[in-house]
Order: structure tokens, then C-alpha cells, then sequence
């Protein structure tokens, strides 16, 4: 992998990167955490005023000189107490019921509510609707073709910090509530154990009438199958009989690993089964756990790869994660694991590539055609600035620091161009493959 383009991000630490193609320019979205101790608000550097982190707004039509354009603040807060770390974003040519004109993005606010934004015009986004009255968001998800909204809240009254709010998006301007969604165990006035929390979905549509949810982070993972048309029709009060009424298959993963992302893969066909009389395609899902201690004090966070082909009994048949070895990575400081996936299902990469962020060892592409088989096929990891922020571990009663790059989320776009963004404040990165992983893609 070679780097084409950086950007600063301000000095912010960042979550989401979600690459929107308006018009003739590419524009990135970026949520960011709260800021730091030392910096809790960074300067924004086009108008020389401290803020709150947020959302970072940059056109990056030219991959190599990505221009910062907008930052909307976010929560007042520190870290995971403030800011604004999701986005997405939706056209209103493609919402049912939007102004078709408009360009839409739906963003959280730091811990207490999600917010849609009209950005039709980058530079002069415009808040237009605030859902409010959380004690947590996170991950959220939102389906352009027909509006409906998956958001990762976490709503007063429910037994876990975070569960699903799905409400109808198609006109921004007007949201309509459909239900609240989560594990049985996890709704009001229910004595059951209470499952993990929620991290986020992913839906695959009205056509293929599923969606993925991913529950746990570092640990107690569990991957839910949903049938999509049973949760937006079915029962709306939260009770155990009509939670579970949706599911249509769960795995439990071991309780040393979580469910950060569960990417689904889709229907493939697989080489080695290719003289088989049944079963030579298999369904599958990618499921990233996520690292969340520094300098490997904690169970190795790794990928694996579900088969969900009989979707009553998902099964795990391979798994993937960078050798400690290959770069001591337990000794440079921060983590060192997995955290997520790219989440574009363009065809430049779908099932030929994976890109998954691995904190202190950067980005890996890996080769999916084969989920039976990943391997990996390039990486980049990022050289740390004079911004990188340190992590820290306590040893014998006092505090040990080192400075370390911890590349966060990744995203990709239509044209193939890869975005890693850095939650040590060390900013953007644009990628591209070389070699053998541009041959997989097909790229020239």
C-alpha cells in the first residue's frame, strides 16, 4: 500500500470516515471523540477559535491534497464523553421523501443525541433535526433507498447503555419513531441477565431482508441475524416475546472477544466446493472485535470469519490477525489488535478485499475471496507526529507512556482509494494499493 494524501484533522482524534461523491467532488465526513486532557479544544485553523471536537468536512477529489472545508463541534467532553463520532450520509435524490436537491448527513452528539445536518453545501452545513434525551450513541446505521435509520442509542429506562432506535429517515426534516430494539434481557422491567451492549448494525436492504448486529466490544461478542421486514412490522413494544420474534439467527463468539463489526460478506462461491452437489456458495459475515487496552494487557482482538448459510446455526470457520511478531507490536505502545472494517460494499473492493484497522500496526488489506482461507495481502502503518498523543499502562504503581500510532477506522471509495484516520490525533491518511492486492481488486 502507498500513501497519497495526509490531512492534520486539527490535531483531533477520529472515529468514522464516511466518503460521499457530490457532484463532481468527493467530500469526506469525519466524526471525531472528545478531545483530550492537554487539549480538550483544539484550534480549528480556519478560523483560529478553540472547539469542541466534532466533524471534520474536507474535499477530497484530489486524494493527494485533501482540503479541510468545515468543523462542526461537537459535545462539550473529553475522549468518549464528547464529540461527535459517527456519520453517515445520505442524498435526498435517493431518500423517499427528501428534498432531492439536498445532500443529508446524520452525525452523533457526543453521548446525548443523533443529529441531521444538511451539508448540500459542505462548507455551510446547517443543522436541521436533533433526536435527544440519550445517555449514549454509537454506530449507527441508515439505508439511503428507503430511509430507515438504525441508531445506536442508548434510551433512559432500558437495562443496557446501548440498543437500537429505528426510526424513518426518508424525509430528514421529519423523523417518525418506529420502535425500540435490543436483546431480550436488555428492555425495561425485564429480571433476565442483561446481554452486552449494543455496537452497531449493518442492513443489508429490503431486498436481501437482513440485518447484522454487532453486540460487545473487547469481549461477551455476539452476532445477531435480523430478519429486516419482521423488526420493522412486528410487535413495537419492548417486550422479550417480541424482541426475539425478529431474530433469525445468533452466534455467541467466546467471551474473550466482541462484536465491534459485523460486515456481511454476501453470498459467495467457494473454489474448493466448486465439484460439490450442495453447498458450493456459502453465506457469509466478517466479524471484527475490538482492541481496548494498551500494550497487549488483554485477550488478543482479532477477525473471523462467520459462515451464516444455515442461518439458525452461524459457525465461525477462520480467522485472521497481524503476528505480534512481524513488528513487536505488544512493545510500541497503545493497542494493538483489531477495531473495525471498511463498510463499503462498492465493487472495487466488495468480497475481493478487506481493509481492517489495527491500531499500532496500522491498516491491513486482506484477501476475502476465499473466507475459508483469508490472507493478507499489504498494510501501511503511519509514521507518528509531533500531534500523536500517548497511551499509557500503569506498572508497578507508576505510569509508563509511549507514543504510538493507533490507526482507528477505515473507510474506502468508488474509485478505490483507501482513508485511514488515527484516534492518537496523528489525523488522515489516504491510501492506494500496489502490487499484488491492486491485482486482486482489478485496479490498473
Amino acid at each position: 500500500m502507498r500513501l497519497v494524501g495526509v490531512n492534520d484533522l486539527q490535531g483531533r482524534s477520529a472515529y468514522q470516515p464516511t466518503i460521499h461523491r457530490q457532484g463532481e467532488r468527493w467530500i469526506a465526513y469525519i466524526g471525531h471523540h472528545g478531545g483530550t486532557d492537554a487539549i480538550p479544544r483544539p484550534t480549528n485553523s480556519l478560523t483560529g477559535q478553540p472547539e469542541f471536537n466534532g466533524t471534520s468536512i474536507l474535499d477530497v477529489t484530489d486524494p493527494a491534497r485533501p482540503r479541510y472545508l468545515f468543523h462542526i463541534p461537537g459535545q462539550p467532553g473529553r475522549y468518549e464523553s464528547g464529540g461527535a463520532q459517527m456519520t453517515r450520509v445520505c442524498d435526498g435524490s435517493m431518500l423517499p421523501r427528501a428534498d432531492r436537491s439536498a445532500v443529508y448527513l446524520l452525525r452523533t452528539f457526543g453521548t446525548e443525541a443523533h443529529e441531521i445536518w444538511n451539508v448540500t453545501v459542505p462548507e455551510s452545513p446547517r443543522l436541521i433535526k436533533r433526536l435527544p434525551g440519550l445517555r449514549d450513541t454509537h454506530k449507527s446505521w441508515w439505508e439511503c433507498d428507503t430511509g430507515i435509520a438504525y441508531l445506536v442509542s442508548g434510551v433512559p429506562g432500558w437495562r443496557a447503555r446501548r440498543m437500537t432506535q429505528v426510526y424513518d429517515l426518508s424525509d430528514p426534516t421529519a423523523p417518525v419513531k418506529i420502535r425500540d430494539f435490543g436483546l431480550p434481557g436488555q428492555e425495561p422491567g425485564s429480571t433476565d441477565p442483561v446481554p452486552t451492549d449494543l455496537h452497531g448494525p449493518i442492513s443489508m436492504g429490503p431486498q436481501s431482508n437482513r440485518i447484522y448486529f454487532g453486540y460487545g466490544t473487547g469481549k461477551g461478542g455476539i452476532l445477531q441475524i435480523v430478519d429486516r421486514e419482521k423488526l420493522l412490522k412486528g410487535g413495537r413494544e419492548p417486550t422479550a416475546s417480541n424482541l426475539r420474534d425478529a431474530e433469525v439467527g445468533r452466534l455467541e463468539i467466546s467471551s474473550l472477544n466482541g462484536v465491534h463489526t459485523a460486515f456481511p460478506l454476501g453470498r459467495m462461491k467457494v473454489a474448493e466446493f466448486a465439484r460439490d452437489k450442495v453447498g458450493r456458495e456459502r453465506e457469509f459475515v466478517m466479524i471484527v472485535d475490538e482492541s481496548v487496552a494498551n500494550e497487549c494487557q488483554e485477550p488478543r482482538q482479532m477477525v473471523w470469519f462467520a459462515d451464516v448459510t444455515v442461518e439458525a446455526r452461524p459457525m465461525v470457520v477462520s480467522s485472521y490477525t497481524v503476528a505480534e511478531s512481524s513488528g513487536g507490536f505488544c512493545e510500541r505502545g497503545g493497542r494493538f489488535g483489531s477495531h473495525s472494517s471498511n463498510e463499503s460494499m462498492a465493487p472495487v473492493f466488495y468480497q475481493k478485499l478487506a481493509f481492517i484497522a489495527f491500531f499500532n500496526a496500522g491498516v491491513r488489506a486482506v484477501d476475502v475471496r476465499d473466507p475459508y482461507h483469508p490472507r493478507e495481502a499489504g498494510y501501511f502503518i503511519p509514521a507518528i507526529t509531533s500531534a500523536t498523543d500517548q497511551r499509557c499502562i500503569t506498572v508497578e504503581g507508576r505510569q509508563r507512556c509511549k507514543t504510538a500510532i493507533q490507526t482507528n477506522n477505515v473507510e474506502t471509495d468508488e474509485r478505490g482509494y483507501i482513508y485511514i484516520v488515527d484516534r492518537a490525533n496523528t489525523g488522515l491518511h489516504i491510501l492506494e494499493l500496489t502490487g499484488e492486492a491492486r491485482q486482486i481488486a482489478g485496479l490498473r
